[in-house]
């Protein structure tokens, strides 16, 4: 589980994710703060999951589905 405060690849790696998808974080930086919790928000909004701002087993499973096959976006950062 990562959240607010959290500070891993395991966040960063969400942070690419989520960035992918197009829900910005303000950047690959590897620390779970306000702009990512937002766009964990908003995503957990959109597919239909618990609103927390958490990443979770069932938002993580998500993320990782979401993202298999996007490649590069407009919105994945470098």
């Amino acid at each position: 589980m990562i959240k607010r405060g959290s500070i891993s690849n395991y966040v960063l790696i969400a942070q690419d994710d989520l960035n992918t998808l197009g829900y910005t974080t303000g950047g690959l930086d590897g620390i779970f703060g306000a702009a990512t919790q937002d766009a964990v928000r908003r995503y957990q909004s959109k597919v239909g999951l618990t609103v927390d701002g958490i990443v979770g087993c069932n938002t993580w499973s998500s993320l990782q589905e979401a993202v298999v096959g996007t490649g590069k976006t407009s919105t994945t950062i470098d």
